[in-house]
């Protein structure tokens, strides 16, 4: 019996890496894209997670809802801070700080 908690602990483990590592991914990819667009440069070495906690999706399940933080340059000059909101492996908010407050793009 040990040795199945055991086995179902690991494996719970792992798979809350692999997830965590695809949500990074998809956090980087939609912040290096929002910023393209603004033509601003993605310091991708800045992306990290900030907060993470349960909630549910549309249809109702429990997924993790993680808020990955970065920071974007305006002509290598001036950082700015981002944050990328994802539900699931979904992102759902992308907020970009500047002068006039921050842009927020609902997804």
């Amino acid at each position: 019996m040990e040795n199945i908690l055991l086995i179902l602990l690991i494996a719970a483990g792992a798979w809350f890496w692999w997830d965590s590592m695809n949500a990074r991914e998809r956090a980087v990819a939609m912040a290096a894209q929002a910023c393209q667009q603004i033509n601003v440069q993605l310091l991708d070495q800045t992306v990290s997670l900030e907060s993470i906690k349960p909630t549910r999706n549309d249809e109702g399940r429990v997924v993790l809802r993680r808020i990955y933080g970065f920071e974007y340059s305006i002509e290598r000059v001036e950082r700015r801070k981002g944050r990328a909101i994802l539900r699931g492996q979904r992102l759902e908010q992308m907020q970009l700080d500047h002068d006039d407050g921050t842009t927020i793009e609902q997804y």
